[in-house]
């Protein structure tokens, strides 16, 4: 069946207005950080909600929108996790990651402890579906990890927008999490994503992010 078009319909900036918004909206996104400390102050279901679905309007294959957002705010199931994912983490912190990957973590201070997991007031973790169930049929999904990376681009924007951190985090391997939050064969986790306020007087590393030369190539 043909899809129904309808009109786009949205204000278009030109000329010195356009070049204004590109560079306000740069600046604005070049201020975001990750952050690994986060206040215990709460934020409403409704707000992340409101999150989750913003990351939902990512473009996909087949717009067939191929992930599953599992908003974690439920202290005894947030705890479970942390065990999880450091058991993982003291592994790979203990012989599983090799010492290059080490030597590149180094500078930031990280280790296999995470108490994150259970400061931030929420934990978004993102499933992507490599094909969904319906009437008990596979129904294949297409370009599944760019669609639902591209859709975890959009929630990470979105997080920053309201005024809120975020962490990128992937407790490798991450299948723990299917069982802890008993999901279904067709998901697979991908990205496990804490939110909420910074803790008090948090400190970030003073990254220094790649150049416009060496990001950028003309033809």
């Amino acid at each position: 069946m043909k899809a129904k078009f309808i009109p786009y319909n949205r204000p278009l900036l030109k000329g010195e207005e356009l070049l204004k918004e590109s560079i306000k909206h740069y600046h604005f996104m070049e201020s975001r950080r990750t952050v690994r400390e986060f206040s215990t102050e709460p934020v409403s279901v409704e707000v992340i909600e409101n999150l989750v679905m913003a990351a939902s309007t990512a473009p996909s294959g087949a717009n067939k929108q191929p992930w599953t957002f599992c908003i974690v705010i439920n202290p005894e199931l947030k705890s479970k996790i942390r065990v999880e994912a450091e058991k993982e983490e003291y592994t790979n912190y203990h012989g599983r990651m090799p010492q290059e990957w080490l030597d590149d973590l180094s500078y930031l201070g990280t280790d296999w402890h995470k108490p994150f997991l259970e400061d931030a007031p929420a934990l978004i973790i993102v499933f992507k579906k490599s094909y969904d169930l319906v009437n008990g049929k596979k129904k294949n999904n297409y370009y599944t990890t760019e669609s639902v990376g591209l859709a975890c681009g959009y929630l990470l924007q979105a997080i920053h927008q309201c005024g809120l951190v975020a962490l990128t985090h992937t407790p490798s391997p991450m299948n723990f999490l299917i069982k802890v939050l008993n999901r279904p064969e067709n998901e697979k986790p991908f990205l496990l994503i804490p939110v909420g306020y910074p803790a008090t007087d948090v400190m970030v590393p003073d990254i220094k992010r790649k150049s416009k030369e060496e990001v950028l190539v003309y033809y």
